[in-house]
């Protein structure tokens, strides 16, 4: 008797979800996938091309503790980059990867070439963690890999806010923490969140 009971509760709460999915759908309202893993998907699903113009499937990190950072040349957060790639060289041969990918999005901050990105990277601020070809990040025309990690993040609402936003990412391809573009990657939080990343 208990047995039935409980079934027939089970079936009522799973047609109630049910029903409130339609209506949700029809008036145009899409439900938020679970946090740290929207879609289903982790980061190695996604290919996306280096600042020379080659394919890259970023299944190749698999395993690695990745900070995704969208970058720009001519913001006031661009010094971040000597902080960055410190960062990478202190902790790469424990797993870590720092990702590049220059965007145009606020103020006009990047408007020059991957080819010119890589050459300003590379001399002034002496990059050697992997850069990428230039993405939007923000707007109608935002890349899917940045539609990902925004939706998996746990500000899923919000867009990147500026130059220089950062994503931790686990050994298990999935989003371990989004930090603000002003928080600088040798302040506490960034280190923190690599470190316990890494750890995990």
């Amino acid at each position: 008797m208990k047995a039935g009971i409980a079934l027939l509760i089970l079936f009522g709460v799973v047609g109630t979800s049910v029903v409130l999915a339609s209506a949700f759908s029809r008036h145009g309202v899409k439900l938020a996938e679970p946090v740290g893993n929207a879609g289903g998907k982790v980061i190695y699903k996604f290919n996306v091309k280096d600042i020379d113009g080659k394919e890259v499937k970023l299944s190749k990190f698999q395993g690695k503790v990745l900070l995704v950072v969208n970058v720009a040349s001519r913001c006031g957060n661009t010094p971040q980059y000597t902080a960055l790639e410190k960062l990478y060289e202190d902790h790469k041969k424990e797993g870590l990867v720092v990702l590049g990918f220059p965007a145009n999005n606020f103020m006009g901050q990047e408007p020059g070439t991957n080819a010119e990105i890589k050459t300003f990277c590379c001399s002034k601020y002496n990059v050697s963690f992997p850069m990428f070809s230039k993405i939007s990040v923000k707007g109608d025309d935002t890349a899917e890999l940045y539609k990902w990690l925004i939706a998996s993040s746990d500000r899923p609402n919000d867009d990147i806010e500026w130059n220089f936003a950062k994503f931790v990412i686990g050994r298990d391809g999935k989003v371990f923490k989004r930090i603000a573009p002003g928080t600088h990657p040798d302040s506490p939080e960034v280190v923190a969140a690599v470190n316990a990343a890494l750890k995990g």
